[in-house]
């Protein structure tokens, strides 16, 4: 039996990411399975944004833009952890 068998690598080591933005620093704040729940996560985190502008220019930090990309689960840089939804804690962002 001299068949050859076909396998289509699968994509499951991609993920879609929600990617924080402040000027030329780019940081993923999120990771998810699909990309409609990359979406959703970024509307929430635009909205989160909107709520807070006031207080972000108050405390003249500049507001985070949201994206949503394809990532590799190799491309997570080791230490990665999610980022909350303002994209900063104590004064800077992370």
């Amino acid at each position: 039996m001299s068949q050859v068998i076909s396998l289509q690598r699968t994509s499951d080591d991609t993920l879609w990411a929600v990617v924080a933005s402040i000027g030329r620093r780019n940081r993923v704040a999120e990771i998810f399975p699909s990309r409609a729940a990359a979406l959703a996560d970024r509307a929430w985190r635009e909205q989160q944004v909107l709520a807070y502008l006031a207080f972000l220019k108050s405390c003249q930090q500049p507001p985070p833009r949201y994206s949503v990309a394809p990532v590799r689960r190799a491309d997570l840089p080791r230490g990665w952890k999610p980022l909350p939804a303002l994209g900063f804690l104590r004064g800077q962002f992370i």
